[in-house]
């Protein structure tokens, strides 16, 4: 289908109203999409938090604790990894090379040679 056809198609589909735009986008099909999915899942509400009543036990479920666990761990695992991530900023290497260049002219004395 040329451009051309395909803006006469749609300018006449608009001008007929939103069914013919709905069939215009699903030409292999005759029926029209549905809504929602699968069984209607709606708790109705109960009041308590949680759905825990006042002096009952909250139960957990299995998939909480290793939920639990494993989020902490992994922030843990990061701070760590971040607080001792080498430093590689380009100040850190500037100062360190002019460091470098001015210890080779002479001009700066190196710390690791003084004299007691």
């Amino acid at each position: 289908m040329t451009p051309l056809l395909r803006t006469l198609a749609a300018r006449r589909a608009v001008a007929a109203g939103p069914s013919s735009m709905m069939m215009m986008k699903r030409s292999f099909s005759a029926t029209l999409p549905k809504k929602g999915g699968h069984s209607p899942q709606y708790d109705p509400p109960t009041g308590w938090l949680f759905g825990v009543k006042p002096g009952e036990k909250y139960v957990n479920e299995g998939w909480e604790n290793l939920y639990f666990y494993g989020f902490l761990g992994s922030f843990v695992v990061f701070g760590v990894a971040y607080a001792w991530k080498p430093d590689t900023s380009i100040q850190t290497w500037a100062l360190e090379e002019a460091r470098r260049r001015l210890e080779a002219e002479g001009i700066l004395e190196d710390p690791d040679n003084k004299k007691n």
